[in-house]
């Protein structure tokens, strides 16, 4: 296999087992459909220290590529951002920039996410929102340039 990936699905009702996670194997089939190594959507419960510690884990645990669905709205529990702010040593706009305006043709709720995207250590961490339309369309951005990235992340030439 690929390099190795995460998804990280972040949500309260889907960790209380009230709803199924229907997010998190939309990015999970991408991933593993572009070669990358990935495992199932792993759950987690809303909120910025939750978050950060699912991240920190990941990091520790070597993976390379790290995706998020879920959380990045304006409710009170939505926190994925502020998690993901604490991990990030540097941020990339752009790929932030580009996938809520992808998000936005779709609907114009697109807007209101506040996904973040950039690198820890030599990992690449994207926030996506957690509805299946929105990872189906974030991931074809996120996998347009996760390997480049990741090569530069190791020293690579432009």
């Amino acid at each position: 296999m690929g390099l190795s990936a995460r998804v990280i699905t972040v949500s309260d009702r889907t960790a209380r087992g009230e709803r199924e996670d229907r997010s998190g194997p939309v990015a999970v089939t991408a991933l593993r459909d572009a070669g990358f190594s990935a495992v199932d959507a792993v759950v987690i419960p809303d909120g910025a220290d939750t978050v950060e510690a699912a991240l920190r884990e990941a990091l520790a645990a070597g993976i390379r590529l790290i995706v998020t669905t879920g959380g990045t709205g304006i409710s009170p529990r939505d926190r994925t951002p502020e998690g993901t702010a604490r991990v990030l040593d540097r941020e990339l706009p752009g790929i932030a920039e580009e996938l809520r305006r992808r998000d936005t043709l779709e609907k114009p709720h697109g807007m209101l996410t506040r996904g973040l995207v950039g690198t820890a250590s030599t990992a690449l961490i994207v926030n996506l929102p957690g509805s299946p339309a929105a990872v189906a369309v974030g991931m074809p951005v996120v996998l347009s340039v996760a390997t480049h990235v990741l090569d530069q992340l190791d020293g690579g030439d432009h």
